[in-house]
């Protein structure tokens, strides 16, 4: 009678009891899936961080193995990344490699413009005939009416030369077609050297009036001219003569009546040839050995008139 009372019960109270439990499995089931940490997180979700006074938590962290996943691992921001570790392309696989250094744009055209600049230099160094432009230039004034010297006889000469704060400028004389490949070499020389020549154009922008060009110290050669207070005529009216930096290298010599004459007026400074001045041409400086060792020969050198600033070849 009892078993049949006990047997009643059980059989009224199981299926509650199979629900209970089936209610705290899925209960169970919730909460693991709440508070276990391996939930994947949707696109879009911030991963979820393991609580910062969790000391257990930091723990597991700082053993985790490659194999756990990665949604597992807090989220390192910028300022935690450890600066020791080296960044390579390696732990990007979306970076390329970067590639090797190179000379720069500028690098390469700077290299090309040095190149271009030195073939430009060399061929800034030449003699060619009186064309018709720079006949123009030359008529009526170092090549006037009545000049007994032909232009086939003439070359026009372009050089460089640094002047005489450093900087490269073109010079250009006239000079007699024989001696023309002398003069281009000549300077090119003194280019080489930086021999500095303060200025070298044609005697015409002084409308052919020597006084005036020396004064200005400018370098010049050819000019149709009689030598001074002479019926003369200069190695300068043949092409032969050339005149270097002629204010601090004058022409001077004793009168007859003990008087001084001095080429240009303006040079009277420059008459001690003891003082030391950078611009000075002395007997065996560079200038004088370059133009001595292509046939020319020095006013300096005279007996009794003094032309420091002349160069000339007549042989």
């Amino acid at each position: 009678m009892t078993n049949d009372r006990n047997s009643n019960n059980f059989n009224r109270f199981a299926p509650l009891a199979l629900l209970l439990l089936a209610s705290v499995a899925v209960l169970i089931v919730a909460l693991v899936k709440i508070f276990g940490g391996d939930k994947e997180p949707a696109p879009g979700d911030s991963p979820v961080t393991a609580p910062a006074d969790s000391a257990n938590a930091a723990s597991q962290d700082s053993q985790a193995t490659p194999a756990q996943s990665a949604s597992s691992v807090p989220a390192q921001t910028t300022d935690s990344t450890p600066t020791d570790i080296p960044q390579t392309a390696d732990s990007n696989p979306d970076e390329s490699p970067s590639p090797a250094p190179t000379d720069s744009v500028t690098d390469i055209a700077d290299d090309n413009n040095n190149e271009q600049t030195g073939e430009d230099l060399s061929a800034s160094f030449y003699a060619v005939p009186i064309s018709d432009e720079i006949f123009a230039r030359i008529k009526g004034k170092s090549y006037p009416d009545g000049c007994t010297l032909s232009l086939d006889e003439l070359r026009y000469v372009h050089v460089l030369h640094y002047d005489f704060d450093g900087n490269i400028t073109d010079g250009e004389v006239i000079v007699n077609a024989s001696v023309a490949e002398d003069i281009v070499e000549i300077f090119r020389e003194l280019f080489e050297i930086k021999y500095p020549i303060e200025k070298m154009t044609l005697i015409d922008a002084y409308d052919a009036d020597d006084e005036r060009s020396m004064e200005d110290n400018n370098t010049s050669a050819f000019n149709y001219r009689f030598i001074a207070e002479s019926t003369t005529l200069s190695n300068h009216a043949l092409g032969l003569a050339i005149d270097i930096n002629p204010l601090y290298n004058p022409y001077v010599y004793t009168r007859k009546d003990g008087s001084i004459f001095l080429q240009p007026y303006n040079a009277g400074d420059y008459v001690d040839r003891e003082k030391d001045n950078p611009y000075y041409i002395r007997k065996n400086d560079a200038c004088y050995n370059i133009f001595i060792e292509h046939g020319f020969t020095w006013g300096g050198d005279w007996n009794t008139k003094k032309d420091y600033q002349h160069f000339e070849k007549t042989k």
